[in-house]
Order: C-alpha cells, then structure tokens, then sequence
C-alpha cells in the first residue's frame, strides 16, 4: 500500500527507507522531523505578520533594501508571467520586501508567499527560504520535496546575499503555487534567482566601498566564482567578499591588522597611478607563479556635481562581475612551467588516500607540497588537468562508488565515509559528476 507524503518523509528522516529523488533535502528532512519537532501532517497555514511587526523586521535591512530594489524588479519582470511571487527575506525566515500580484493577493496569503509570510525551517521545515539559511546555498525545493504535506503544491527557489563582511544577510526567493508544474519548468529559476542575489550582494558591496578602489577578480576556473576586493590608496585591503575571503584565506581580523594587494599579487606600481575615470582591464600576476588572472578595477568615487551623480552611480555601484567572464575568455594564458615534482604529487595523493574521510584544504595539500596556497593550485592543475577542489571531489565520488557497488551501509553514512558533510551534500556532487543519484547508481550494480 502507497505510504502518504507526511509518512515518507517521517521514514526518510528516521533513516529507514531510500531517499530516492529527494536526497539533496534529506538533511534538512531530517532537521525539520528530529530537531525541530516539525509536523509534516499539520495544514495550518504559516504565519503572515502585521505590518508593524514587518516595519520593525525592515529598519534594520532599509539600506540592502533601498540597495536591491532595481535588481529585484527586473528579476520579477522576468518571472511574473510564469505565477511567481517574489520574497526578500531577512536571516529568520520572514519576507521584509515583495512582489507579486495584487490582485491574487489573498491565494498568495494563503499559501504564505506574501509579505509578512515566515519561513524558517523550524516553524515550516524543509523549504526554499528556510533551507536556504539553513545551509547557507542556493536551494531550489520542488512540491514533494518540501516536508509538510500542505506544501506540496509550492515550487520554490532561493539564493543568499551575503553582506560585506561575509556573513549571511538575506534570501532572495521566488515561488510559484502550482501542483501542475514540472520540475524542468521550475529548473531555470533557481539559476535566475542566484545570479540575482549575486547582483544584489556586489550592488551592495560596491555602494559600501565607493570611495576607495575596487578590484573584481576572475580566477581561471571557468567555474570559479568572482572575487570582489576593495583597496585603500595605499592598496591595502580594506574589504573582501565572501569568496575572496574563502578564496583568498581572509578574515576580519586579517583585514584589521592590514593585508596588501601585493601580498597575494606581484606588484604592478603604475595600475593605481592612472587617472582613468572608467573601469581599468587589467592582468593581476599571482605572487610566486606565472599564473594570471583577469581583473578589472574601479577607481574611486571623487567629488562630482548633482548632474554628475547618475553617471558616478552607474560607474561604482553597476554589478559587473559577470563581465569577467569574458575578460577570462580574452585573456592571454601564459604557459606554465613543469607543475609539480613527481615528488610532491605523490606526497598529495597519498595524503589523499589516507585522509578522504576527512576535512581536506587547500593550505594543507599546498604545505605537504612545500608551495604557496596560489602557486600550489595552479601547479596541481598543470600535472593533473584538473584543479585540486575537482580532483578531491572526484576521489570522492569514485570512493563513494566503489561503496555503493560493494556495501548496503546507507547513503548518509556512505556520505560521511567519503568526506562530504552529509547526505544531499554527496548527492548533488554525485548527480553533477555522473549524471544519476547515488540510489539510482546503487540499483544500477544490483
């Protein structure tokens, strides 16, 4: 006998059926059911707050808020046609700003796709906003894969906008209430929605450090996110994005004591002689390699006139990372020399081996190797073809392979086994790298 919707996900959160077709939300399955105590069975609608409540959750978002505006309404020009409503969420859950249409106001209400509406997965369980803070990614959650019952008419999207300081700020959201639609329908959103919050988070960034320079950086992985720097006249880093700071092995109390530009790049004394007035293209060499990478830089903001304040506005605060990639495209690879020693190379895969199950970072492979973290990376590529994140990823997966191939242990423990922090964490690489779920793999060797 078929098991009802709040019946699989209680028997998928207690570990004792195959989370097939939805092992990217497992965890926060398990979440909603075994730490926040979440009814999946319950058909009370969420919570729609007055709005003095949402005023007093908006004073402290007003500038992001003023900041996204433009971003916002282009983004739900596009989806609008499609039945969506648009939520701009704080780090609780609730929707501080919106769009939708008025006049299907009171369905939205209803289904808490509304301004006001609360969304944190310890009140709703597993959902776009609510997993989307939780896991701090962008998360797309399709009708069956939300964990109550009452939701599973809603297909949702997500994306976060980290502040400055890296931290988690806000979720951009769209959802649509509609059981009809597919999950390949829903699939472009996501893209939309975190190319979006991309935009609103640099938007930001950009407004926040207009009167210093600014400096966008492409590493050479085509897949590598954009790095955002800000610099004072003396091309110390006074702000880093949160993948420059991931990337780049930076935090607030690296910025405080002071960290310059030539630090982690050779030093190029006439960039920030110039007197450009527009975006400078430009090559930033690695320090202690020859690997470059495309950047562009923005001077800073000088005293203008009023009717000189829209052209400045478009200058310092236009989101133009994506532009990088064509820079990346253009840019003129210089050939490297010899990667690594057969040594080294060998040292890091024996590492590897030994340590799959473990936390592995780039500093570390990079000291066993003897090199900095930059030439390090940029060496492994050359001897392997791949950079070290993909070859450690992909270890991985074939480990987790040869695990389902041979083994019955779960898929959350084959997950932990082989280095990744969970279960959906192991799937979403496995589908990116093979094209099935680790389940469907598993009854593909039966």
């Amino acid at each position: 006998m078929p098991v009802s919707h709040a019946e699989h996900v209680l028997l998928v959160a207690q570990g004792d059926t195959s989370a097939s077709g939805v092992e990217e939300v497992s965890t926060s399955w398990q979440r909603s059911a075994n730490q926040h105590g979440v009814d999946p069975d319950s058909m009370e609608a969420p919570r729609i707050l007055t709005s003095h409540e949402i005023k007093q959750l908006q004073e402290p978002l007003d500038a992001l808020i003023l900041s996204a505006q433009e971003e916002i309404d282009r983004l739900y020009k596009l989806v609008r046609e499609a039945g969506y409503t648009l939520l701009f969420c704080d780090t609780a859950g609730v929707a501080v700003e919106h769009r939708g249409d008025e006049t299907d106001a009171s369905r939205f209400k209803y289904w808490g796709t509304w301004l006001g509406g609360m969304w944190s997965e310890a009140i709703e369980g597993t959902n776009g906003i609510g997993t989307c803070i939780a896991e701090e990614r962008p998360v797309t959650v399709h009708r069956a894969q939300h964990f109550r019952s009452r939701h599973t008419g809603l297909s949702c999207s997500a994306a976060p906008v980290f502040g400055v300081d890296g931290s988690l700020m806000a979720v951009l959201d769209v959802s649509a209430i509609d059981p009809e639609r597919s999950e390949r329908a829903h699939a472009l959103t996501g893209a939309l929605t975190a190319n979006s919050a991309r935009a609103i988070e640099e938007q930001f960034f950009r407004e926040r450090f207009r009167q210093g320079w600014i400096v966008a950086v492409a590493p050479p992985e085509d897949d590598a996110a954009g790095m955002l720097l800000a610099l004072d006249n003396n091309q110390r880093i006074i702000g880093a994005n949160r993948t420059a700071r991931a990337s780049l092995l930076l935090d607030d109390y690296r910025l405080r004591t002071g960290v310059g530009l030539w630090t982690i790049f050779e030093r190029d004394p006439g960039l920030f002689r110039r007197k450009d007035l527009a975006d400078i293209p430009t090559q930033l060499v690695v320090a202690g390699s020859d690997e470059t990478w495309p950047a562009l830089v923005t001077p800073p903001e000088s005293g203008r006139a009023a009717w000189q304040q829209a052209r400045s506005d478009a200058l310092h605060t236009r989101p133009r990372l994506d532009s990088l990639a064509t820079l990346r495209q253009r840019a003129q690879t210089v050939p490297t020399r010899g990667g690594l020693p057969p040594g080294a190379m060998r040292r890091v895969r024996e590492h590897v081996e030994v340590h799959l199950s473990e936390s592995i970072d780039l500093a570390e492979l990079a000291a066993i190797a003897g090199l900095s973290v930059y030439h390090f990376a940029r060496a492994f590529k050359q001897s392997a073809g791949v950079t070290p994140h993909h070859y450690l990823v992909r270890r991985r997966i074939e480990r987790a392979q040869e695990m389902l191939a041979r083994s019955e242990l779960p898929l959350s423990g084959i997950a932990l086994a082989t280095g990744f922090s969970d279960q959906s964490h192991l799937a979403r690489h496995f589908r990116q790298m093979l094209g099935m779920t680790p389940g469907q793999f598993r009854w593909s060797q039966r």
